[in-house]
């Protein structure tokens, strides 16, 4: 499995926005936000958000030319581990404005 390493990243990981789980809603709105799920396949059966973006994180380098560069992007995964990383990642490669979902979907009560 493929792991972006935190450690890499430690330069951004400190400035990556981090957004409670109460108001990621109102975060996207007022961004114009893409909504990426960085979980895997057999996790998005479990349920996902509306209009989410549905790249894993074994995927994201790959796949990274799929987002736009030029709106936001709020990252979530399981439980806010993986989307921070994700988030990291986008910000190293000249993304401007990413953010992470605090606590991810566990915090949303959609993910056990």
């Amino acid at each position: 499995m493929l792991r972006i390493s935190a450690m890499s990243y430690a330069w951004t990981m400190s400035e990556i926005e981090q957004v409670a789980g109460e108001s990621w809603e109102e975060w996207v709105a007022d961004n114009d936000a893409v909504v990426l799920d960085v979980r895997q396949p057999d996790e998005w059966e479990q349920g996902t958000l509306p209009g989410v973006t549905r790249i894993s994180m074994t995927e994201i380098m790959d796949r990274i030319n799929e987002l736009p560069q030029d709106r936001s992007i709020l990252c979530v995964c399981r439980s806010g581990g993986r989307s921070q990383q994700v988030a990291a990642y986008l910000a190293h490669n000249e993304y401007s404005n990413v953010a992470n979902l605090v606590g991810g979907m566990h915090a949303l009560g959609l993910q056990s």
